[in-house]
């Protein structure tokens, strides 16, 4: 069984985003004591934006996450982005280490680390990267798993964006974890919710959609006074309100058909629908390709603007009328129309004699 692997969902992974000092770390913990915590976390070294901000305790902070360890029983986990960082958490006998989203984005920094590894047995936590990049999110993991580490969980904490007017600090973009877990059938996939937020506010409601949708854990900042926290102020709960947060979350099952039959047999009846589909996409690539013919024959470009925009207008409307989201019928007739057009400059030139 995988340490990532938890009987009782959620998988919990709490603690400062920062260990700014020996006193505020083991209040911290103090506060988490007797909630069912498998990691404590902690900040160590911190890979701040700009220069000038506080960059962790280094060295110094994992003697006091030793003594949270020591007395609370808490097993401990930490940030690592250089292979000295490995070395140290070994040193010191932390119990995991993960990878953040600035480490997650450089091929280069993730192979250090796995080198760094290689003969570990350590459980390893690979945060996404920072850009929506499901592939270099897969590679990153990849690259532990080929160091030979055997316990690894990802962790979706969301991904940058230019946009200055947004609810939260990241964006979730939840289809890339999922689409991740599709490659990975077996990997345990946490949510961080502070980090995805911003907002201390919002990671409950945060935390119970990742529930909703199947995540196996979560990870999230508390401190035992957050609006006095070195780092990330506006995202960390009180020990208080995690444990209020716990009680409140609804954990979703995994289904089984037996469990519900209305609902098996509404999947029965969405899995005819979508065959349905299937064929009548086959059907309209069929008559794109003719269309392509007959604007070859007739010497007309592919792509006519204003007969795109007749179709986006009368597909959303349509939809529209029929409760569905504009949005979502123009994004899914951008997808068929761009098919449609590559299936038209796919076909075969003719010869001048073959047209005639």
């Amino acid at each position: 069984m995988s340490f990532f692997t938890s009987a009782n969902k959620p998988f919990l992974i709490a603690g400062p985003c920062s260990a700014e000092t020996r006193e505020q770390v083991w209040q911290t913990a103090e506060g988490l004591s007797g909630m069912p915590l498998q990691l404590f976390r902690a900040g160590v070294w911190k890979p701040r934006t700009r220069p000038g901000s506080f960059e962790g305790k280094g060295e110094e902070a994992l003697l006091w996450l030793q003594e949270v360890k020591k007395y609370f029983g808490f097993a401990i986990t930490i940030e690592v982005a250089e292979a000295e960082h490995v070395a140290l958490a070994l040193k010191y006998g932390m119990d995991s280490v993960w990878i953040g989203a600035r480490t997650t984005v450089n091929p280069f920094q993730v192979q250090h680390i796995a080198d760094a590894l290689k003969g570990v047995s350590i459980p390893v936590l690979v945060k996404n990267p920072v850009n929506p990049d499901v592939d270099l999110w897969q590679g990153g993991i990849e690259r532990i798993m080929a160091a030979g580490v055997t316990d690894i969980a990802a962790v979706h904490r969301g991904f940058s964006t230019y946009k200055t007017q947004r609810s939260y600090r990241n964006q979730p973009n939840w289809i890339i974890p999922i689409e991740l877990r599709r490659r990975f059938a077996n990997l345990p996939i946490f949510c961080d919710p502070s980090h995805i937020t911003g907002k201390a506010s919002l990671v409950a409601q945060v935390a119970q959609k990742a529930m909703n949708i199947g995540f196996d854990g979560l990870m999230i900042e508390t401190h035992v006074h957050p609006n006095e926290a070195w780092t990330d102020a506006a995202q960390q709960l009180r020990p208080s309100e995690l444990k209020e947060l716990l009680a409140q979350l609804i954990i979703r099952k995994e289904f089984a058909p037996e469990d519900n039959l209305e609902l098996e047999y509404l999947r029965q009846t969405a899995d005819n629908i979508d065959s349905e589909i299937i064929d009548l996409l086959s059907r309209r690539m069929e008559i794109s390709a003719q269309m392509g013919d007959i604007k070859r024959q007739n010497n007309i470009t592919a792509y006519q603007p204003d007969r795109w925009r007749e179709i986006l207008d009368t597909r959303c409307e349509q939809g529209y009328k029929l409760s569905l989201d504009k949005q979502y019928i123009a994004a899914l007739w951008q997808i068929v129309h761009d098919e449609s057009i590559k299936k038209q400059l796919e076909l075969p030139e003719q010869k001048p004699e073959e047209s005639a």
